[in-house]
């Protein structure tokens, strides 16, 4: 994280005997602006949950019906997302997200004037979806792979847990703005958030080592900033073309679709108002969702530390396995109140919530080298389409059985599946530093 100065050759007695100076690399600021970011941005994340029963009781729009704004908003975040890894190519870091932040600040401000459900699936769901999905993931994969040669793991695992910090922050605030008060006071604090945030990213974000003169961590030689990458699109869509014909891609795209299904689609979105349905506080719910972002904090650098130390595979396949056997007990646990086996659930959940997308990260790296942004953003886009189907299908099964244990139950079947996938996925050989990227893999083992 640091690096010394020496005494130059010749000194006097008295700067020898100086202790060397420590500077922290430049790459840690930019980490830190990123994280923060990040934390401003989640604010939208933490409230399409809190919105159903509101907006049902005010408007009378069925539950299928806001569960397909959210679901056009989460499949746009995904959709954007590759997209973006190759605008930041091409426009730079700083410009992208700014844009984006403005998005989504626009997007939710204009929610407060809304009268008919067309205008939440345009408001939130378009344009909350692009600006969002335009600094996904794939914002904290470009930095990272940008900035860090060594401490990736770590890095990818802090800069995820991020947005589970934004929830810890917004989830109790906005939880409790909308249960004191209406849910447009909620919309305008995540507008208000978002705009926050775009200042520090035009004045401290930078878009590459080479701007700032220094190496990236942990490199030792120079790596020059490179040429503006001209026709994004094509690129985009170029890369995905190649990685289609892999059997990795097919099997990282749906292993992370079902991580998207029973996170975003299900969990994020539907967990309120089902503890709801069983007599649970609104405020209480949220704050049990705030709870799970405090362990995925933890839960999510440690799979970042486990990314750099073991195979990536099997760590995915163990999350998977774990979060479906505790998403099969979720129904059972279910209460007016909270009681020690639902915060069990809510610690033991909230160590899984994103810890797949370190060694996710970190297998897209392995197989697809430069091109490996752009991979996990069409990887991301499968994961934002799984949530996206949970989460219209998840109002579609409250709407229809009057309860939500039906998805509970499937999603923790999918997430059995999703651990079989992951141990499919053929190794490669680690790559020397300075030799050329790996090229894709020609199919799964």
């Amino acid at each position: 994280m640091t690096q010394t100065t020496e005494p130059p050759a010749g000194a006097g007695r008295r700067n020898q005997d100086r202790p060397p100076r420590i500077r922290v690399h430049r790459a840690w600021f930019v980490a830190a602006v990123t994280f923060v970011t990040i934390i401003g941005a989640a604010a939208f994340r933490s409230l399409p949950g809190l919105l159903i029963d509101p907006l049902h009781e005010e408007f009378g729009w069925s539950r299928a019906t806001i569960g397909a704004a959210v679901s056009i908003n989460l499949a746009l975040y995904g959709l954007t997302a590759p997209f973006a890894a190759a605008l930041m190519d091409r426009f730079g870091i700083r410009r992208v997200v700014a844009a984006a932040l403005t998005v989504i600040s626009v997007g939710s401000m204009l929610t407060v004037w809304m009268t008919a459900a067309w205008q939440l699936m345009l408001y939130w769901g378009l344009l909350v979806g692009l600006g969002s999905g335009s600094m996904a993931l794939a914002f904290a994969a470009t930095v990272t792979n940008r900035w860090f040669t060594e401490r990736r793991g770590l890095v990818s695992g802090v800069l995820t847990a991020a947005s589970a910090s934004g929830q810890l922050i917004f989830l109790p605030l906005l939880s409790w703005t909308v249960t004191r008060y209406d849910w447009r006071p909620a919309a305008v604090t995540v507008a208000l958030a978002a705009l926050t945030v775009v200042p520090f990213v035009w004045l401290l974000l930078r878009d590459h080592p080479a701007d700032v003169g220094q190496n990236p961590y942990g490199a030792r030689e120079f790596v020059p900033k490179p040429a503006p990458v001209r026709g994004a699109a094509r690129r985009t869509l170029r890369v995905l073309a190649s990685a289609v014909r892999t059997g990795p891609f097919w099997l990282l795209a749906g292993t992370f679709a079902i991580c998207g299904a029973s996170t975003n689609g299900l969990v994020q979105t539907h967990f309120v108002p089902a503890a709801h349905d069983h007599g649970m506080p609104v405020t209480a719910a949220a704050s049990l969702l705030a709870v799970i972002g405090v362990f995925d904090v933890v839960g999510t650098i440690a799979s970042g530390w486990f990314t750099d130390r073991f195979e990536a595979r099997r760590l995915l396949a163990v999350y998977y396995a774990l979060r479906g056997v505790s998403l099969l007990f979720l129904p059972l646990l279910l209460a007016p109140s909270v009681h020690p086996p639902m915060i069990f659930f809510i610690v033991f959940y909230g160590l899984d919530w994103v810890a797949t997308v370190p060694p996710t990260l970190a297998l897209c790296r392995e197989h697809y080298g430069e091109d490996s942004a752009i991979v996990f953003g069409w990887v991301l886009a499968s994961h934002q389409v799984g949530a996206a189907l949970v989460a219209f299908l998840g109002g579609v099964a409250r709407d229809a059985f009057g309860s939500y244990d039906v998805v509970w139950y499937g999603s923790g079947a999918l997430c059995a599946a999703a651990a079989l996938m992951a141990l499919v996925i053929r190794r490669r050989p680690a790559v020397v530093a300075g030799s050329p990227a790996p090229a894709p893999a020609p199919a799964a083992a």
